[in-house]
């Protein structure tokens, strides 16, 4: 079946980085369109980094030019690259691909923007 399975969350200050991972099982890593979203207390989740199978990105407003999005398909891993984290960004954040017209989620991870 297909697993999802994100780290890499954790307490960091205005300004700081942190980088997530999502190891993916169960699908064809390297063909599938992979998602981040967040979703903050109170709020709905929130799409906030795409990327193809050919490695085209996309991202939301809020983060561009703060947060990448990458994959290691032999690692069969997404990757969020976050800088200059703002208090905003606080969330847990979601790893998501489509298969067969069903979405998958992984577990979540919560990421900590405070001083």
């Amino acid at each position: 079946q297909v697993q999802l399975a994100e780290s890499g969350g954790g307490l960091v200050q205005p300004g700081g980085s942190l980088r997530l991972s999502c190891v993916a099982s169960g699908i064809i890593f390297s063909s599938s369109f992979m998602n981040w979203y967040r979703q903050a207390p109170g709020n709905e989740r929130e799409l906030v980094a795409t990327i193809t199978s050919s490695g085209n990105t996309n991202y939301a407003n809020s983060v561009k030019g703060r947060f990448t999005v990458s994959r290691d398909n032999a690692k069969e891993t997404m990757y969020l690259q976050m800088n200059n984290l703002k208090p905003e960004d606080t969330a847990v954040y979601y790893c998501n691909t489509h298969l067969n017209f069903q979405a998958y989620w992984g577990q979540g991870t919560q990421v900590t923007v405070s001083s």
